[in-house]
């Protein structure tokens, strides 16, 4: 395990070997953990109904799956964008899509104030990529308890990363992930660095790969971001083969191109079920080198 230097004063905390999740153990010793769902709660019953069949498509497949949206996006490219539902409303559809589909839930936050009502709906509190520098952001995140996940923004080296990792570990709760999803490349472009994961993983805590933001073309669309959704799969075949990511981040939705977020770069619901084959017997494959650059 890797020792943290210290944050605030506090005396220098070990990474985990692992994230417990509930009943879920992130960690490249575990079965391959996925993270997917729709960009935004758009509605209940589209949040349902998509929670729902995830789960039914990776049931019998040696996946760890936590579903993921966003209460709401505070990044929109234009101001007419779809930012999300009211607080609360948002909130209550990821507190009853935990309970209905059984499974653990991650969601954004964006600010201070929100961590305490957020953490009590779900179970991983997620630090977009463009706040993982925000010191005030990550420590409440650490306080709450709750697993934190942290996106690498795509203005950062990957060491940095672990300096992130620490603002969080201060408080005491070393319950972190950290996530690639690739760096900016001139205007409205990204690539993703295979070394960045092998990099990260040397912190100690487990690393997720982005497959759909990693596609994304940042404002390319001029009123919303574009996207690559063609490059999803090769993209998070690649990162299993480093060996040094325990999980796949995607988003995923019934109909991606009437999607009120992301439109451009999510995986179609329809084709989770084969994702999840090709990805969970690469990952098998891998396991000899899994952890090797830990």
């Amino acid at each position: 395990m890797t020792d943290h230097t210290e944050a605030r004063g506090q005396a220098p905390v070990a990474a985990p070997d692992g994230v417990d999740i509930g009943p879920l153990h992130v960690s490249w010793r575990a079965p391959l953990t996925v993270i997917a769902g729709p960009c935004v709660v758009e509605s209940a019953d589209m949040v349902l109904e998509t929670a729902a069949r995830l789960k039914r498509a990776a049931e019998d497949l040696p996946v760890q799956l936590i579903f993921k949206a966003s209460y709401r996006k505070a990044n929109r490219t234009s101001l007419s964008g779809f930012a999300g539902l009211p607080f609360a409303e948002a909130l209550d559809i990821l507190r009853e899509t935990r309970r209905a589909a059984a499974l653990p839930v991650l969601t954004d936050v964006h600010e201070t104030g929100e961590v305490a009502a957020v953490a009590e709906a779900v179970d991983v509190l997620q630090i977009p990529a463009f706040l993982c520098r925000q010191t005030d952001l990550l420590v409440e995140a650490g306080r709450s308890g709750r697993a934190v996940n942290i996106k690498k923004g795509q203005f950062l080296a990957p060491e940095d990363m672990a300096k992130a990792a620490e603002k969080v570990a201060s408080t005491g709760n070393t319950r972190v992930l950290l996530t690639e999803r690739g760096s900016a490349f001139g205007y409205r472009n990204l690539v993703v660095d295979m070394r960045g994961p092998v990099i990260m993983a040397r912190t100690g805590y487990p690393v997720v790969f982005d497959a759909t933001h990693s596609t994304q073309l940042p404002g390319g669309l001029n009123h919303a971001s574009g996207g690559q959704p063609e490059f999803i799969l090769p993209l998070a075949r690649a990162a299993i083969a480093t060996g040094a990511v325990a999980g796949v981040f995607m988003e995923v939705h019934p109909d991606p191109r009437n999607a009120k977020s992301d439109a451009a770069c999510q995986l179609p619901l329809n084709r989770f079920r084969a994702a999840l084959e090709s990805l969970t017997a690469l990952y098998a494959a891998c396991e000899l080198c899994r952890g090797e650059n830990a």
